[in-house]
């Protein structure tokens, strides 16, 4: 595993640290494909009850890594991106989500298909997809829409409003909002070590009931969103936008 994601393995919880501090743990298409692989073992190993996937106490991740996008898009629904995605969507185990700072695109994104969401008060969550040349990605258009209602979920995709921890919480988007970044990881921590002491297989055909009803929906969904924004990068809307990005920063 590369250093920009740390595997830490604590009896029967399996901890995905990004840990990529010079760059608030923005995500590299190696960043995904480790991620997307360390999914699939814990999703196949009876050892592990539950995965948290997690930053640092002061930032979860800016998003992609908008150069390393540029230089290596992904090419099809076989990328480490969509791989990431298909992975986590898919996962059998619990995963848990303990997010501090800045939580940028499919660092939003993702929490919507983690079973427990964790995040400090003052977190900032937002998705500016479309401020990028860009679309929803990893079923946020279906899901925001049903959980938020349309006119809520067209502020935070169409407009790229950022919002807070404890918006998150009062809008089902994440469990609990806490304190500091430090309570959040330790809270989330907390709870992933519960399910140790909880029939696993009992877990696993609740979880899959809880999922079953739009399941299908979803998959095609995100493949559907998959396909446009990867089209979507190769616009010129896209590319001026992502390079004036790079610019700026």
């Amino acid at each position: 595993m590369t250093d920009a994601i740390q595997v830490e393995r604590e009896r029967g919880l399996l901890t995905l640290r990004l840990n990529r501090p010079d760059k608030k743990n923005a995500l590299t298409r190696a960043m995904y494909s480790h991620l997307a692989e360390a999914l699939q073992q814990a999703d196949s190993d009876p050892g592990i009850n539950a995965v948290l996937i997690t930053g640092s106490a002061e930032c979860f991740t800016a998003g992609n890594d908008i150069a390393d996008f540029i230089q290596q898009p992904p090419n099809g629904l076989d990328s480490p991106v969509f791989r990431f995605m298909h992975n986590l969507l898919e996962c059998r185990k619990p995963v848990i989500a303990a997010v501090a700072g800045a939580a940028v695109g499919i660092g939003t994104t993702m929490l919507l298909h983690c079973d427990l969401v964790y995040v400090s008060r003052d977190a900032r969550l937002r998705m500016p997809f479309v401020n990028l040349g860009l679309c929803p990605e990893f079923g946020s258009s279906l899901i925001l829409p049903r959980l938020l209602g349309q006119a809520k979920a067209a502020e935070l995709l169409l407009l790229g409003e950022s919002f807070s921890g404890e918006q998150a919480a009062a809008w089902g988007i994440a469990c609990e909002a806490l304190g500091s970044g430090e309570e959040t990881l330790a809270k989330a921590r907390e709870m992933a070590l519960r399910f140790e002491s909880l029939p696993p297989e009992a877990v696993r055909i609740s979880k899959q009931l809880m999922k079953a009803p739009d399941r299908e929906l979803l998959r095609k969904v995100i493949e559907e969103e998959g396909a446009l924004f990867t089209q979507r990068l190769r616009s010129p809307e896209a590319l001026a936008a992502l390079t004036g990005f790079i610019k700026r920063h």
